[in-house]
């Protein structure tokens, strides 16, 4: 699934996107990771993972010198090439969240993809190839095996085993066109300082190092943000962590975690005060919390309310009605409605559910491969279906499914199309008279 939005580029110069590995491609610090492994029945382990863990920080962080830093660490770890098995295993389910629901980009990109990284091709190549990344374009260290297959160094010619390794492997290469860095440590930052990469994001999805975000270019909280800036296909039309999730009132942690979990940008308050009720998104709140007429027909950005407890005003119910604001709320106080209200919330988001909504009619329509979601919520009133869908035959592009549910104030449309199309035909959908809110899912 992608969305294909315009990007004017010169066709014949490329662009390419210099990708970090450890803490960006994937979740975590591959060996750190297989130091667990490889000293699981040490005596003195706990001890020597923090002295890993310290080494790989002060590196990431310019305190001390790549090679130094990579030198002590292999020499601690104790390795063989079966904890490198096992590594790669684990190293497939710690792929970024980001990073694996957009194999389109890679998909679409694979001569301009470039992994770049201090860490090892032994665990790097398996996991990244399968995102069709081509061998050839993974650049990384190289261990050196014993004839039992013990780890017992690295080639050292390898200009990535050395300080400043990434700017001189990229001057080797000698790239064309824009080249644009994504990473989270200082080593990264070396490409933007060296003048060789244009812009530097710094990746911050699983840890921020604020000795290098400070220095970046943009910082990037997920890779849909970085795509969404460069206007590249992406899994998803907007990145979570531009949507705000205002928090007020009474809401366990554990609920926010799963909207943290999804990237949201979470926003806690007191009181619900009207200039952040319009900033956001989605509104979290408990029963003594909840805003007022007036304040959900000013939310223009509103898209759903989360209440943990009762709605306490019809009034309300339907003015957020009116207004295309979904409500999910508990009336009976479910014990766990710290899940309950956030999963529902997600399920709207992400897929467009409303079942057990409040205010809206009931749709639950299955998740379609390979297509584009479209929500187009209106007024009740005859003929907009037919309007949707003039849009869509005008412009050629096949449905392959479509759900429309009425309540009396308003009509609720998902429309999954399986074709690429330029912004317009988005904004003549938003232009159907009687629209009251559109969006793209994915």
């Amino acid at each position: 699934m992608h969305i294909r939005i315009p990007h004017v580029r010169d066709t014949t110069i490329m662009d390419h996107f210099i990708i970090d590995f450890d803490s960006t491609f994937t979740q975590v610090e591959a060996l750190d990771e297989l130091a667990r492994i490889s000293l699981k029945n040490h005596p003195d382990r706990e001890k020597i993972y923090e002295q890993i863990e310290a080494l790989t920080n002060a590196s990431m962080e310019g305190r001390l010198s790549f090679t130094q830093s990579l030198e002590s660490r292999v020499k601690l770890l104790q390795a063989n090439r079966e904890h490198l098995k096992q590594l790669v295993t684990h190293l497939k389910k710690k792929v970024s969240t980001s990073f694996s629901r957009n194999t389109i980009f890679f998909k679409n990109h694979a001569d301009e993809v470039l992994i770049v990284s201090g860490g090892f091709k032994e665990f790097i190549t398996p996991v990244v190839t399968e995102y069709f990344i081509k061998k050839e374009n993974i650049y990384a260290n190289t261990f050196e095996f014993d004839e039992e297959g013990n780890i017992i160094g690295y080639d050292r010619s390898n200009p990535l085993s050395q300080e400043g390794g990434k700017v001189k492997l990229l001057r080797e290469l000698n790239l064309q066109g824009d080249i644009y860095g994504i990473g989270d440590g200082y080593s990264d930052f070396q490409l933007k300082e060296s003048g060789i990469i244009k812009k530097f994001f710094a990746f911050t999805e699983n840890i921020e190092r604020k000795s290098v975000a400070e220095r970046a270019d943009h910082i990037t909280p997920s890779f849909d943000e970085f795509l969404y800036i460069n206007k590249l296909p992406r899994a998803i039309s907007y990145p979570k962590n531009r949507i705000k999730c205002l928090v007020v009132g009474d809401v366990e942690e554990e609920a926010l975690a799963l909207m943290k979990k999804e990237g949201y940008n979470i926003r806690q308050r007191e009181t619900i005060e009207d200039k952040y009720l319009e900033e956001a998104g989605v509104l979290f709140c408990d029963e003594d919390h909840q805003p007022t007429v007036e304040q959900v027909q000013n939310a223009g950005r509103l898209k759903v309310i989360g209440i943990f407890g009762r709605v306490n005003s019809r009034k309300m119910a339907e003015a957020a009605c009116d207004n295309g604001i979904i409500i999910f709320d508990d009336p009976k106080n479910n014990p766990r409605n710290d899940d309950f209200i956030p999963r529902r919330v997600l399920a709207f988001m992400n897929e467009g559910k409303t079942h057990t909504s409040t205010n809206f009619p009931d749709l639950q329509p299955p998740r379609v491969n390979n297509a584009h979601r479209l929500i187009h919520i209106h007024k009740n009133v005859p003929g907009i279906l037919a309007k949707i869908n003039d849009v869509f035959a005008r412009h050629n592009i096949n449905i392959v499914g479509e759900f429309l549910v009425t309540n009396p104030q308003i009509g609720y449309v998902i429309t999954d199309v399986n074709t690429g199309y330029d912004t317009g035909v988005l904004n003549e959908l938003k232009a159907i008279e009687h629209t009251i809110k559109f969006r793209l899912l994915y």
